[in-house]
């Protein structure tokens, strides 16, 4: 039997009458939320359903996070419809031309808040967690890569690709 280990999360399964195993995962730790001034949230069928700052996110800036280096940087392993950073499409990651159709605001979200709760194995980095990461530069130690305002701008973008 294969065991899988996710680091960081409580994990939480029952079965439901007629529906199968349902999955609900928690967030890190509170100290951690507590130390680097993280906004809390629940992941739940994992998806965070609530935004981030309580409120939309700007899908022109979100796009610009998605070409910006050291922010999010999408593009160096996402393709994306931005045409003026076409020598940097990646193909690592999925195509996210059309993500919006297949994903929900709130899946988005979780992929990059902490993309490790949906496969411990991607090479994806968490966005918005401080603990359980590598190789983490010593002036960018206990701060999330991306605010919780860029989280929720690149959600607001990535949501519209359709």
């Amino acid at each position: 039997m294969r065991h899988t280990r996710l680091a960081d999360i409580s994990l939480v399964a029952g079965i439901m009458a007629g529906t199968g195993l349902m999955l609900l995962a928690v967030p890190a730790p509170a100290q951690e939320i507590r130390d680097a001034n993280l906004v809390p949230y629940a992941v739940k069928d994992y998806a965070i359903e609530k935004s981030l700052t309580g409120k939309p996110g700007d899908a022109a800036k979100g796009r610009q996070w998605a070409i910006t280096s050291g922010q999010g940087n999408c593009v160096i392993c996402h393709k994306l419809p931005i045409p003026e950073v076409a020598f940097r499409i990646g193909n690592v990651g999925p195509d996210l031309t059309e993500v919006g159709s297949r994903l929900t605001p709130a899946e988005i979200r979780m992929r990059i808040v902490n993309p490790k709760l949906l496969n411990e194995q991607t090479i994806m980095p968490a966005y918005y967690r401080v603990t359980g990461l590598h190789r983490v530069a010593k002036n960018a130690e206990g701060k999330p890569m991306l605010t919780a305002e860029q989280v929720e701008d690149l959600v607001a973008y990535l949501s519209a690709l359709k």
